[in-house]
């Protein structure tokens, strides 16, 4: 841990320990806003792979595949990837094809992550792959693994998962009741790779990054470059102050949030946000994020229960909301939500049309800027956005229909529904997420797509703008993601050059 403290501190940080938290990342400089703080490459890492969907083993790629001939398990893009990951994929090549057809079905990411810790323990033991102050498993012994805190069923499962590595390495004398504690290390410390749209491609276990702890107001952000993990400063952070991070997705009330943060990682956050819990404001915050609209629909007040368990009284209005209706439109839209995450994604004119289904009764169901509603008409966006892009215009055809924008809301165009998000973005996005959040710049630049596509090229630069403003902070300006984006920016401003001069503006 000394090198590890004298490498961290000659970039401006260092490690200290907290009474109620543990270690920590405390800063030894001043860091700016979209400044990095730090970075690490994975211990181990491995992709989301499935029985229909593979990625790269080594950069996560889904292109250009080709798997492993000797274990038929591992994909490789090409051979850079392939021979940069030989070494490891070496030793495990060799355990995964002894298993049985049967047995290979069983290797979940979480497994084949544990499979490859050890083997790369080994690996950097007997010097055939090397070490350094942020690349070994003295780290991975530091982590907290919080096993006295689980429950029985949870230990049961882990010693089940820990018999099967134990089947795949065959190793003598191997610790069983170690490979389960350090399978509860990863439940805590292991990080979901993502994309630049932060969608997962994978999981990787990131021992010194593990130190920043969780905030619901965190001042840095998490992301990745391929698997390369990067923690960049979103606000002004002084000399002496402690790096956080957010763990989850911070849009939720705090009984959702703690909830969360006790079930996955197994502590009870104190951040100044969580402390508001049970204050007044606290309370109208969530029911606004989570809870219902008012029964008159031109009343914007918040619900809360009633002392009788009847049904829920609007704190603005006096209006009461019966409580079986609620129940009646929760239960229509269960089904509908269900078949939402079974459609496939290929068919984006019934995905749609079933999302905007979803939307009509959240509307009658939850308060105007509730979360849910935020997140339905994401969705909606993000596949007309696709089907957009896919056909060069706002209309297409699809599966033989004629497909237009102006379909989805009957005499409404998409514009209203476009028009809806906007109020979301400064509704719902600004009471749960700081001011540089990616999924708030991620909001902005879908927003931006689709208005282009709409032929909206100035209300597209507004949005470009505002993304590109967030992004540069959360993912720096160097990445391909951002390059694309910024170019996106640049044409829009074009277009809308060309047009003023045309009209002679």
């Amino acid at each position: 841990m000394e090198d590890l403290q004298a490498d961290l501190l000659a970039n401006g940080l260092t490690v200290s320990t907290a009474p109620d938290k543990g270690r920590c990342l405390l800063t030894s400089k001043d860091f700016s806003p979209g400044e990095v703080i730090i970075s690490q490459e994975p211990y181990v890492s491995v992709p989301n792979n499935s029985a229909v969907h593979s990625r790269c083993e080594r950069c996560f790629r889904s292109h250009n595949l080709k798997k492993c001939s000797a274990c038929h398990v591992v994909w490789y893009c090409g051979s850079t990837c392939q021979k940069s990951d030989w070494k490891l994929h070496r030793v495990e090549c060799n355990a995964l094809s002894r298993l049985e057809k049967e047995r290979q079905k069983s290797l979940t990411p979480s497994i084949r992550l544990m499979v490859k810790l050890y083997m790369r323990r080994n690996l950097q033991s007997e010097k055939i792959m090397p070490t350094t102050t942020r690349d070994n498993y003295n780290l991975v012994d530091a982590l907290v693994s919080h096993i006295t805190e689980i429950d029985e069923k949870q230990l049961v499962l882990y010693a089940q998962m820990a018999n099967l590595v134990n089947l795949i390495l065959q190793w003598p004398d191997i610790n069983i009741k170690e490979i389960a504690e350090n399978f509860s290390k990863l439940a805590c410390n292991a990080h979901t790779i993502c994309d630049a749209e932060l969608r997962p491609l994978g999981t990787g276990l990131y021992p010194v990054i593990s130190i920043i702890n969780h905030s619901c107001l965190p001042n840095s952000v998490l992301v990745f470059e391929e698997r390369l993990a990067v923690v960049r400063a979103v606000q002004h952070i002084p000399k002496g102050t402690e790096v956080l991070i957010s763990y989850i997705e911070t849009a939720g009330s705090t009984i959702t949030r703690q909830k969360t943060l006790k079930e996955q990682y197994l502590f009870t956050c104190t951040c100044p946000r969580c402390m508001r819990m049970g204050q007044y404001d606290d309370i109208r915050e969530s029911a606004i994020l989570e809870g219902y609209r008012c029964k008159d629909d031109r009343c914007n007040g918040f619900l809360l229960r009633d002392s009788e368990d009847r049904g829920f009284i609007c704190q603005q209005c006096g209006l009461v909301r019966n409580k079986e209706e609620i129940k009646t439109l929760a239960s229509e839209l269960k089904p509908l939500s269900d078949k939402a995450t079974m459609s496939s994604s290929s068919y984006y004119l019934e995905v749609i049309s079933i999302y905007k289904m979803i939307e009509k009764l959240q509307t009658k169901l939850f308060h105007p800027v509730s979360i849910n509603l935020m997140r339905t008409r994401e969705d909606i966006l993000k596949d007309v956005y696709l089907v957009g892009y896919a056909f060069g215009s706002a209309d297409g055809l699809i599966g033989g229909n004629h497909f237009s924008l102006s379909d989805f809301d009957g005499d409404e165009r998409l514009e209203s529904s476009f028009g809806i998000l906007q109020i979301n973005h400064s509704s719902v996005s600004k009471r749960v997420y700081p001011g540089f959040h990616p999924l708030l710049g991620l909001q902005f630049y879908t927003c931006g797509k689709l208005e282009w596509l709409l032929g909206e090229t100035e209300d597209a630069v507004k949005s470009l703008t505002k993304a590109a403003d967030i992004l540069q902070i959360t993912h720096g300006t160097n990445t391909s993601f951002m390059e694309e984006l910024l170019l996106k920016l640049e044409e829009a401003r074009a277009e809308v050059a060309y047009k003023r001069s045309s009209k002679g503006e």
